[in-house]
């Protein structure tokens, strides 16, 4: 099955190195997690719908058997996730963080982020006014924040909580 562009340039830009511990907030059915186990990760997925966490589990038989991949239904607001345990959130058109104020949702995350850990949220295609909007937000609530671009249509703001290095 053909992997869409959006995703793969997702996993790409988060660089991932073996060993690493990564959130995915939306999994939808799992293709990101897919590629980012393949990459040498170990990633814990979420997503609000019991359908696509079910495909995601079937999709990724291998790698949650091999203990590389856990996947729960949760909404990331009410998600109870361990403390400082991820390197790298991100999130791949999940609308909270795009047409909603995810002051929940950005707590939840910060509390979740390793100390230095990175949030990436990628969308396709934002425009300009709900990338401003989010920019806006994310600094609001104390991230320091970058925008990343791929081709014509992808887009990734990179945020890390302020007063953190980056590891």
């Amino acid at each position: 099955m053909a992997v869409p562009e959006r995703l793969a340039w997702a996993v790409d830009t988060l660089d991932i190195q073996a060993g690493e511990r990564i959130l995915e907030i939306g999994c939808g059915r799992g293709v990101a997690v897919e590629l980012a186990c393949d990459a040498g990760a170990t990633v814990t997925a979420i997503d609000r719908s019991a359908t696509m966490i079910e495909a995601a589990r079937q999709r990724n038989a291998h790698h949650v058997a091999a203990g590389r991949a856990i996947l729960r239904t949760a909404a990331l607001a009410d998600a109870d996730l361990p403390e400082g345990a991820f390197g790298k959130v991100f999130a791949v058109n999940v609308n909270v963080f795009w047409t909603g104020v995810p002051a929940r949702e950005l707590d939840v995350i910060r509390r979740a982020l390793a100390p230095g850990g990175t949030l990436f949220l990628f969308y396709e295609p934002p425009g300009a006014a709900r990338r401003d909007d989010l920019l806006g937000r994310l600094r609001l609530d104390g991230f320091a924040t970058e925008v990343l671009t791929g081709g014509d249509t992808l887009l990734c703001v990179r945020a890390r909580p302020e007063g953190q290095v980056s590891a």
